[in-house]
Formats: C-alpha cells, structure tokens, sequence
C-alpha cells in the first residue's frame, strides 16, 4: 500500500469541503460554531470563511442576539445561487436535462425523447444543444456553471468515465461517454450510474441523516438498486455493486434478461415483467376481472397498475402474478437484510406508490426476518422527484467536494 502527504492545497481544499459540506447539512451558523463543528481554531475559520466570502460562496447573514456584552456572532450560510449544477439523466428512451442550485433547487427540467440505442455520438451532441438553449432560455451564463452531471442507465466504469453498457440507451459499450460530454460543453464532467445517482440525490436532500447504511431500492420497468455505507455510496471493485435485479433466481428455463442472463429477479419481480405475464395470461378463464377491463380495449395497453387494480379486486390469475413477484422480491430483500445488516431500505418508484402492493410487500417483508434485524423499511420521502435534480447533484457535491474551488 502506498501512502501520500497532504500539501497545503490539499488542505485547503479539504477544509472548504468540510466547511461547505457542514453549513449544508446543519444550515446557517456562526463562525464560532462552525470552527467548534470543523475542530479547528476560530483563526483558522476566520480565513477560510473570509476566502469563501470574497469567492462569493459564502455570505453573512443576521447577527445572533446573546445576552452577554461583546462582538454578536454573525451567521454564515452558502450563497445558493451564486452557481449552479447542469445535468442530463439518460434512461432507455429518455433524457431530462435540468438544472439546480447549490442546494438543490430546480431551475429548470426539461424531458426529452431518445430511440432505443440511440448513437451515442450523435445523441449527446442533440443533448448538448438543448442544455445550451435551456441555458439561454432561463438566462445562466457559462461562467455560473460548476459543472455537468451524466447519470445513465446501466454499467458505468470504476472511474465514472465511460459507460458499459446501457442496456439499450445507447447502441455502444465500452463508450467514453463522459470525456464526449466534456469535449461538447467545455464543462467539467462526472458520470454514474443512473441508480447510484437517485441515492446520492437522496442522501444530500436529507443532509445530516445519512450515517448509517442505507439500502434503496428502485422499481421501474425494471429493478435497480444501490448501497451507501456509512454516509458514503459503495461501488464495488468493478461499480457493480447492488444489481439486486440480476440476481438469477431461476436456474433453467428462465425468461431470458436484457443482461444477457436468463432467470434474473428483474424477469419475475419487475413492474415490466407482471405486465408482460399478465398481457401473456389474459382471458376470461385465467385473469376473469383483468379480462373485463381489457374487452374493449387494446392489451398492450395494459400496465402494471391494471394488474394490481384487478389483484387487489380478487382476480385469481393477476394475484397469483403479484403474488410471484413480491415472494421473489421479497426473498432477494430479506437475503440482504442479513448479508448486509442495513439501518434503513429506501423504495423508490411508482410502484410503491400503490398502497395494496406496498402493504403486501410489507407483509411479506415481515416472514422470516427476526425481531434482531430492526430494518426501517419505507418508500422515499422523495419519492418520483430525484429524476429531475440527481444529475446535476453530481455536479454540485463534486463541486462541494473540491471546496467549490472549479479547476
């Protein structure tokens, strides 16, 4: 193992982001708060909130009324506006290019369509041109920009500069998608996957509440997770951590999955696979209720909530379909309740939004777990509104990271 040194822009850096990443979680404070929050000396924070201040990150506030005589403290809080964070979140047919403050306040979400595989080149230079027209339409000049943050779907590189694979996004693997980005905006980049990137969002919305280990689980079409390990997000060796979705639940005869792999949890327990078991089961013998609903309309309209709609109603054949996916689901849970022993599992997607799967969910979640694993299980106090600020959160706790200081 090889060891380095701090130089003193090393420390300078690393004593900003601390200072920056306190004033966020905890909100406005005094400068001797502050130094007793950092553990340094209050001359050492006098510098260092002066150098912030003449920055324009940084701003004085109201004096603290003390009843003791002498200088009143004078609170200091982030200028959230003095810069912003770009982002473009790409999902399988899907962009959303938005913007925020430094705090996290959307400027501007704007949802733009994208063909299945779409080439990449080509895709991101189309990007590329609608930020900079958002830009223009909601008047941020290039200088208030600290940076660009891609979150795709799929696999990203251990560095977070190329992607993977998309799994139908973008046509290439292997591609360095987040150098393209750099070379078409002139901003500094940083990609993850799409995942990882709603955690993050989540985890820097809900400030200093983030110590523990959390595990958040994503239903879409598809199934998607990830793992933060005492306040920070686990990659694994090869960023592959926490694909819960690709678990192979099935040995033989599995469906096969867009992984490539045949029998994944996602094939059972994904919202796209009741869907398409259902559209495949339907009729008056098998799903009677379902059938109803679907006599005089087109069956490749169906969706998820149709299926729990008609389950929750007691069709037999849309039931035994949900049942299957929360038995399947519920198991890979539980499996992870005891490898990893996580404080809190964060579900996150429209799904849970529906009351009769979350409390089967629940139920399920309840058999076979002892009473020594105390897991809060509950869906996202944030849930559906990550998509339109993950991105460019990337870009803003890079920034806070580098403490604020844009290279």
């Amino acid at each position: 193992m090889s060891y380095k040194g701090d130089n003193l822009m090393s420390v300078k850096r690393t004593n900003r982001s601390v200072a920056l990443r306190a004033l966020h979680e905890k909100g406005a404070m005094s400068r001797k708060r502050l130094a007793e929050n950092m553990n340094l000396t209050p001359g050492a924070i006098t510098k260092i909130v002066a150098e912030m201040i003449s920055d324009g990150l940084l701003s004085e506030g109201e004096a603290l009324t003390s009843g003791n005589a002498g200088r009143r403290e004078i609170l200091i809080d982030i200028n959230a506006q003095k810069a912003c964070g770009l982002g473009i979140l790409i999902n399988l047919q899907q962009a959303i290019l938005s913007g925020t403050w430094l705090d996290g306040t959307v400027i501007f979400a704007r949802e733009f369509p994208l063909e299945a595989n779409a080439p990449a080149e080509e895709t991101a230079k189309q990007l590329s041109r609608h930020l900079f027209a958002l830009m223009e339409e909601y008047d941020i000049p290039r200088e208030m920009v600290i940076g660009l943050g891609i979150a795709v779907r799929g696999i990203t590189s251990a560095d977070g500069r190329m992607v993977r694979n998309s799994f139908g996004a973008l046509a290439e693997t292997d591609y360095p998608l987040c150098e393209l980005f750099e070379t078409l905006t002139g901003f500094h980049c940083v990609m993850e996957n799409n995942v990882r990137s709603l955690l993050a969002a989540q985890m820097f919305l809900s400030r200093d509440e983030n110590e523990g280990s959390q595990f958040f689980l994503r239903c879409g079409h598809g199934i998607g997770a990830a793992l933060s390990i005492e306040g920070k997000i686990w990659h694994g060796v090869t960023a592959q951590c926490a694909e819960v979705g690709h678990i192979p639940v099935i040995r033989r005869g599995g469906k096969p999955c867009h992984c490539g792999k045949s029998g994944c949890l996602e094939t059972i327990a994904s919202p796209g696979a009741m869907q398409e078991e259902a559209i495949a089961m339907l009729s008056p013998e098998k799903t009677p209720l379902l059938w109803q609903m679907f006599q005089d309309r087109d069956a490749s309209s169906l969706t998820v909530f149709d299926v729990l709609t008609a389950a929750s109603n007691g069709d037999a054949g849309a039931s035994a379909i949900v049942d299957q996916a929360i038995q399947a689901l519920g198991m890979a849970i539980k499996a992870l309740i005891y490898l990893v022993d996580p404080g809190k599992i964060i579900l996150y997607g429209s799904l849970f939004e529906d009351a009769y799967y979350l409390s089967r969910l629940s139920s399920e979640l309840r058999e076979g777990v002892d009473m020594r694993h105390e897991v809060e299980i509950g869906k996202s106090r944030y849930n559906l509104q990550l998509e339109d600020k993950a991105a460019c959160l990337l870009a803003v706790q890079d920034f806070m990271d580098n403490g604020g200081i844009q290279e």
